[in-house]
């Protein structure tokens, strides 16, 4: 039973919070509650009011950018699949198309970043609507969910919504006695951060070690088993009921910001209250710190912060002014990412941390170009010197110069570009703390150090 106060709630902020507003962590709407609250009539209305190539325009209109972290437009992407640049209507014979597969990536493993979860645990059913939308969309008869092996609980609801589901007819033939035929599989993840890239992920679901692919050919043209692919972030799919159920329109107006919609923003490291949140795009740096995150732990001041997970660039005060959007994030020297933002205090080491994330891209290289595969552990060996106070300003030249070695146009794909973002900018923004290590033997932060308290507290 649905609570009525949750439930007169819920509804208030169904055009304000879409994905969010039936959320209910403890016990999801099952499929019976989801159809009472509203559930699949975006996916009705696409199935036996739109033809495919009309979703399209409906998504491709309502300006919604994947939210995994590129933020390339969806509609753009789905438009490269065959099926879509062919004159005739879609899904009227399927036997005389060529299939196309539905990819959701939930292999969430960005550190700092756990905003597809909330959705996932709370409201599976809005992805299973989400996905029969776009599978409908691309021509595609079989979708696939790749979940992060960790999402136990996650795992569980999503078979649970998927069994009901079929019972009810939103999966397997015929569906809501359409033509409209799809089989939708939960496929838990091995294990390794390099599969949330999604060419990595495509070779892990065909049973292959998960290496990225090179490109050109993109997804789109050959993906799964060689056929058409499209593969989409949880938080990018979960839109697709709402802009179908309300129109273009009405998403561009969810935000006062260039970008459309709403985004999941987090917030994690030394603030008062971590969390994740459902707000319009472009909300300020500011904002999402101080309002909604409770501002700094007590007694520490800001000192940077990563503002889209762990291969984002530092961004510091003179950025808390910044819209949290894809174009002004990155005019400001980093990228929006997955907007979970990792807040650094001025009683902790930036070294120490960049390290730490160091220590974990290092472990997830799939090892197959050498920048990566050797970079990385040259980078970590390098910072444990430096937080060790056993290194030299020489060891700092070096870190600069496997920047560049490991940077863009130079790796196989951009694992090893993402790991050095937070480097790169630490050493830009933060460069007296590197120096301190070495001039002062030791970790400048270090409790024990009765020099680094006093370094602590000046800052």
């Amino acid at each position: 039973m649905m609570d009525n106060n949750w439930l007169e709630a819920a509804l208030t902020q169904a055009l304000t919070k879409p994905l969010t507003h039936w959320i209910n962590l403890e016990q999801p709407l099952d499929f019976n509650n989801y159809i009472k609250a509203g559930g699949y009539m975006g996916a009705i209305k696409a199935l036996k009011e739109f033809t495919p190539r009309e979703v399209l325009t409906i998504v491709s209109d309502s300006g919604l950018k994947g939210r995994g972290g590129a933020g390339f437009p969806t509609g753009m992407k789905w438009s490269c699949v065959p099926a879509l640049q062919k004159k005739l209507p879609l899904n009227q014979d399927t036997s005389t198309q060529e299939s196309s597969y539905l990819i959701c990536n939930a292999d969430e493993m960005e550190p700092g970043t756990f905003k597809d979860r909330y959705l996932l645990e709370g409201v599976p059913h809005q992805l299973i609507e989400a996905m029969i939308i776009a599978s409908y969309t691309i021509s595609a008869n079989k979708a696939y969910i790749f979940l992060r092996g960790e999402y136990v609980l996650a795992a569980k609801r999503l078979q649970q919504a998927i069994d009901q589901a079929y019972k009810n007819n939103w999966l397997g033939e015929n569906i809501q006695g359409t033509d409209y035929q799809l089989d939708l599989y939960l496929h838990t993840s091995a294990g390794r951060y390099i599969c949330g890239e999604e060419t990595a992920l495509i070779n892990a679901l065909e049973g292959k070690r998960a290496i990225p692919r090179a490109k050109p050919p993109f997804p789109q043209v050959s993906g799964l088993f060689g056929k058409p692919t499209v593969v989409n972030n949880v938080e990018t799919l979960s839109n697709l009921p709402h802009i179908l159920k309300h129109g273009s329109a009405w998403f561009k107006s969810l935000s006062p910001d260039s970008d459309a919609g709403t985004k999941l923003y987090a917030a994690c490291g030394q603030v008062k209250n971590p969390g994740v949140w459902e707000l319009p795009m472009g909300v300020t740096i500011r904002t999402l710190l101080y309002e909604y995150a409770g501002g700094m732990s007590d007694g520490m001041k800001l000192k940077g912060l990563l503002p889209g997970g762990a291969s984002t660039d530092f961004l510091t005060e003179q950025h808390l002014d910044t819209p949290m959007d894809f174009d002004s994030i990155s005019k400001a020297g980093s990228r929006l990412g997955t907007g979970g933002l990792i807040v650094l205090g001025d009683q902790h080491c930036p070294v120490a941390m960049v390290l730490n994330l160091l220590r974990f891209f290092a472990q997830e290289s799939c090892g197959w170009c050498t920048p990566c595969r050797d970079g990385t552990p040259w980078v970590v060996e390098i910072l444990t010197r430096i937080e060790q106070g056993k290194a030299n300003h020489e060891d700092i030249a070096q870190l600069h110069e496997l920047c560049d070695f490991m940077w863009l146009g130079k790796t196989h794909c951009a694992l090893a570009p993402g790991a050095v973002e937070p480097l790169k900018s630490a050493l830009h923004y933060f460069k007296e703390d590197f120096e301190q290590h070495i001039e002062q033997g030791c970790c400048p932060y270090d409790s024990s150090s009765s020099e680094g308290k006093e370094v602590s507290h000046d800052e």
